[in-house]
């Protein structure tokens, strides 16, 4: 089945996770969290930096750049371009090899508020978090960079574009980026929990999402004289209804998916009944088969409403425009790896919760098919400093204070699975010290 990683890569951070615990106590991580703490105003400005320049999918020139030039400044070598306008930036050296992600592209919304680092591009906006992404993962750059000779093998750093539609994380993927992977971790600010909250689950955490576009097509006329038209515009309305009925009535009430209906387009004039109505929305299900059915589903329904309605249609799932992103899923091992590091980190285990599931669709699902990973919400929420507002709305804002938990965060998770690789394969030859498991690996 699609989505399933290799057997051995998943056995072997499982005996990773159970060696490392066996061999030692779990020791503080609380030191990183103080590292952070010490470059906390370095990660607000380098946010600030990135959320006033904020480029869409694809056009990420300046943000690239940006990055590019300090990671020149921290003395820290990358490739580039890598997916068009992202990097990949490489610390340490040796086997294993751990990923990091952030994604880097912005939205096609206005922004609203008087920040004094809002955007300075009318109709773009960074409302979705990922300056903050971006500056975390610099964060843990400079904080890495500042340990790399300890460091027990290698730690690739993914800048990643195009998360908002363009599946920049698929193309990170076909490109090489994660060649030679271990495993990977990557993290969502996130205005449900509360800031500072590290929350994630196993398995799916993130539903699979595609877009569509449909053509009803008719007979068009005079509004007074609609017996003489095959009305596309009545079809169009009682698809939309149709299409409820495919979650409401088809799917089991034990799993999840939303078919939602946000654009009709028809006749710019009152008096006209047009010949053709264009209809679209999204389709989001938690499992490759989910999906399958209710895009068969889908064109199935709208092709009998408009049947009845002696018209005809046409479905896009404009594959071109916005590819089919799967579901996120968790590898079971990584996630449990990622909630003991964040549980050693944090100040309280409060601060460490299950994540519910959200059936928001995210191209770090690409990722995850590649390597076992573990995708992390970090809450942000903070009603006293405004940051209650929802993702991908114009009044979004983040609470800048988590900054540093996130960048401490992406640095323990590093470091702590190259030291807990090496306590599982010894020492020597730098990972090559129980030859029968890493040749299983290999």
């Amino acid at each position: 089945m699609i989505g399933l990683f290799p057997v051995q890569l998943a056995l072997a951070l499982g005996l990773l996770l159970a060696a490392g615990a066996a061999a030692a106590e779990p020791a503080s991580l609380a030191g990183f969290l103080r590292q952070a703490e010490g470059i906390d105003d370095w990660l607000m400005s380098t946010r600030r930096t990135l959320h006033a320049y904020p480029e869409l999918l694809f056009e990420e020139h300046n943000t690239s750049a940006t990055i590019r030039r300090t990671l020149d400044e921290l003395g820290i070598p990358y490739k580039f371009p890598v997916a068009r306008t992202g990097l990949v930036a490489t610390l340490g050296s040796g086997q294993p090899v751990v990923a990091l992600r952030a994604d880097m592209d912005a939205l096609p919304i206005l922004e609203e508020g008087d920040a004094p680092f809002a955007s300075t591009k009318p109709g773009v906006m960074h409302a979705c978090g990922h300056d903050a992404h971006m500056a975390m993962l610099l964060g843990a750059a400079r904080l890495l960079k500042g340990m790399e000779a300890q460091l027990k093998g290698t730690v690739r750093l993914l800048f990643q574009p195009a998360e908002e539609g363009g599946a920049g994380g698929d193309l990170m993927v076909k490109e090489g980026a994660l060649e030679g992977v271990k495993a990977a971790f990557g993290m969502h600010v996130w205005p449900t929990l509360p800031s500072g909250t590290v929350a994630s689950r196993a398995g799916t955490i993130m539903a699979g999402a595609t877009q569509f576009q449909a053509t009803m097509r008719g007979r068009g006329g005079h509004a007074a004289m609609p017996h003489l038209t095959s009305d596309p515009v009545v079809a169009a309305a009682a698809g939309v209804g149709a299409l409820q009925a495919l979650v409401a009535r088809e799917t089991s009430p034990f799993d999840s998916a939303v078919v939602s209906v946000t654009r009709l387009q028809a006749s710019d004039a009152f008096n006209v009944i047009p010949d053709q109505v264009k209809l679209g929305g999204t389709v989001r299900a938690n499992s490759d088969e989910g999906m399958s059915r209710l895009r068969r589903r889908v064109e199935e329904a709208l092709a009998g409403v408009a049947a009845a309605h002696g018209c005809t249609v046409e479905v896009d799932w404009m594959q071109d425009k916005l590819p089919y992103y799967p579901p996120t899923q968790n590898d079971p091992h990584a996630y449990k790896f990622a909630m003991d590091v964040a549980s050693r980190l944090v100040p309280s285990p409060a601060q460490v919760a299950e994540a519910e599931a959200s059936m928001a669709g995210e191209d770090f699902s690409f990722i995850g098919r590649a390597v076992p990973s573990a995708f992390i919400f970090l809450g942000i929420r903070n009603e006293t400093l405004g940051s209650v507002h929802g993702l991908h709305t114009p009044r979004f804002t983040l609470d800048e204070g988590v900054l540093k938990l996130g960048a401490a965060l992406h640095t323990a998770l590093a470091s702590e699975y190259l030291e807990q690789w090496h306590v599982r394969h010894g020492s020597g030859s730098n990972g090559a010290g129980d030859g029968a498991v890493a040749r299983e690996e290999l």
